[in-house]
Order: C-alpha cells, then structure tokens, then sequence
C-alpha cells in the first residue's frame, strides 16, 4: 500500500522534527504551510516533507486542510492526517495495513488528546481521520470533520495505533469563537458545532450566550447524542453555578445525570459545586455515586477531572469536616497515588494524622 501522511502548519518549528520523526513510516509526508515566519518550512524540507506555502485568506480550518489534501498523490492509498503538535507512536504503519482490509474507507484509532507528566493518557478517545484517497472532504471552519460523499463508509477500527498530543499551551484559540459563530450560520441545525459554540461563550465567560447557545442545541433534532447532550446540561449547570444560581445549577446537574448515568462527569461537577457552598454530606453521596461507575467511557467528552484524583480529595476533605478521620488519611492516601508529591495534599495528611494521634491519647 502506498500511505502519505499529509498536514497543515504555521509557526511550529518547535515541533517539526518530533512530528516527522514519528510520521515518516508513510512513504510520503505533505504539509500546507499557511504563512509561518520561523523556521518550520526549512526544518521539514530538510527532514524530506514535501512543503507548499500557500496563505489561507479569510482563514479556515476545512479549506485548508482540503488544500493540504490536494498535495496527496492521487494514487495514495491510506491518508493519514495529523497535526504537527502530535506524535504518532512507531509501529503504527503497519498496524495500519493489518487492519485496512479490502474496501475499507476510513479506520479509527485511538488518540490521547490530554497526557500526563509521565506521559501517560488523562483524556482519550477514538480518532478516524486514517481514510482513502478518494471521497473526502473536509466540512466546517473551525472543529473541521471528514465527510464522506461516495456512499457508505467501511469504517475498521484499530485501538494499537495510538496518537499523542503535546498541544502548546502559547498558542491563541481566538480565532475559534468568531469561526464558530459563522459555522453556525452557515448551518444552525448542525448540533455538533452549536455544542462547541455554546461551550465556547462559556470559556469567554460569556455566561448568558453560552446558557442560551446550549439550550438551543439541546432543541435541535440532531442532538441526540446522550453524551454530548450531557455535556451542554452540565456546562448550562457551571454557567449558572459562575452567575451564583446555584438552584438552577443542581437543576442542570442532575439533568446530565439523568440523561447520561453512565459518566461519572456531572456527579463530579455538582459535588464539586456542593463543596464550594460547604454541603460535605452532598459532597460525599455524589462522589460515592461516581465511583460506582467503573467504564471510562472513550470519547472527547470527558473530564479529566472525573478520573483523576478530584474524587478522592473531595471525600477526604468531605470526611475530615464530618469528623470522620480515619476515612479522610484513607482517601488522602488514594489521592496522593496520583499525585504523590503534591503539597497540599501532603498537609491535608499531616493534619488529618494530627488528629487521629490527638484522639487517640485523649
């Protein structure tokens, strides 16, 4: 099989060499650069990329991955698009052609979109942006997804293949709202981008739009993914929980939990509003709740801190204000093996030690 691997870049020089060193298992490797003024187009020239420049005006992320694409032979078999501040983890090409049997379209694979410290994954989820050469296209400005328009899609799925991301946390997201917003009105029944619209006014602060944008989404016809509408529920719940509408906030709360029982996110999000306003009882029967859900669902909708070590340093801080010792050093412990030298934590422990020391001589 003939694989390319094909991208678009501005200003990554960074990490260029990282990302072709894991991408050059394909047989070729194409970029649209899009006006970088550093040294990313020299760097992956050298490494062996085959580089356009060409400046995207008026910017948008479909149009210029569609030209990105249009750099891929069109005897390519595979597509594999990936952005530069990714790694694809070596093995993958031939994972790859094992899983691409006869008449496959398009595989999925899974991606670590949010690693920890020692690089292992806080928020994973399926990615399939592995396609064929031919019947794609790129949609939408911004949160850009591959249509296919042949027919029916074969979709294999094959979780070895594993693509981190190492975002860069300098780079500005202000272009998304204002491409969001046109997304929107270049199609208002797209639930998926009034999702992300309504959780981006929620990012700005802009408490109002987002809880309108979010209901909105909840009413389209289209929105009938229960997690994605989980999702808008709680983040109706956080804007109103900022606009200190705590009634309305457990109110939305306990809709996402109604609507997806499964994820364990708006029974972390309503504790965490029950520990702001001191409710330590309603604290811990929430985070017991979320605990009893073992599966971590793999989608882009969960938050890491529903998996992390939140639970448990709510149920410590729960139980020391409850009186009751022994359990807070039992979940301070649980968290403190995610988060071992964690300052804060390590007090709460000593503190918590203290005290079991003072009631016992007493």
């Amino acid at each position: 099989m003939k694989i390319c691997v094909y991208a678009i870049s501005k200003n990554e020089e960074k990490f260029a060499r990282r990302w072709y060193e894991s991408m050059k298992e394909a047989d070729e490797v194409y970029v649209l650069d899009t006006g970088s003024t550093d040294n990313t187009v020299s760097i992956l020239e050298e490494l062996g990329s085959h580089v356009k420049v060409e400046v995207v005006t008026p910017w948008r992320f479909d149009v210029a991955r569609n030209k990105s694409l249009e750099l891929v032979p069109e005897d390519c078999d595979i597509c594999v698009c990936t952005d530069l501040d990714e790694v694809l983890v070596p093995g993958w090409r031939e994972k790859l052609e094992k899983a691409w049997t006869p008449g496959t379209t398009r595989c999925q694979y899974t991606y670590y979109w949010s690693l920890d410290q020692d690089d292992q994954p806080i928020v994973s989820f399926f990615l399939n942006q592995a396609h064929c050469r031919h019947g794609y296209r790129w949609t939408h400005p911004v949160h850009e997804v591959l249509e296919y328009t042949l027919g029916d899609e074969v979709v294999v799925s094959c979780p070895d293949i594993i693509l981190k991301h190492y975002p860069d946390a300098t780079k500005s997201r202000s272009s998304y709202l204002p491409l969001l917003e046109l997304s929107v009105r270049e199609d208002p029944e797209d639930d998926r981008n009034m999702h992300y619209l309504g959780r981006e006014y929620m990012y700005y602060e802009k408490w109002d739009k987002a809880i309108e944008t979010l209901k909105k989404h909840l009413t389209l016809e289209r929105a009938v993914w229960k997690d994605e509408r989980a999702a808008s529920m709680r983040f109706i719940g956080r804007c109103y929980k900022n606009l200190k509408q705590y009634d309305e906030a457990r109110y939305w709360y306990d809709q996402a939990m109604k609507e997806a029982p499964y994820l364990r996110d708006a029974f972390v999000e309503k504790a965490l509003l029950e520990y702001e306003l001191d409710n330590y009882d309603k604290v811990e029967d929430l985070c017991f709740r979320a605990l009893e859900i073992k599966s971590h669902e793999q989608t882009y909708i969960n938050e890491p801190f529903s998996w992390d070590s939140t639970v448990y340093d709510l149920l410590s801080i729960s139980a020391y204000h409850l009186g009751r010792i022994p359990q807070a050093i039992y979940f301070v412990d649980i968290a403190l093996t995610y988060l071992p030298d964690d300052s804060r934590l390590l007090n709460n422990r000593r503190i918590f030690k203290e005290l079991e020391t003072e009631k016992e001589g007493s």
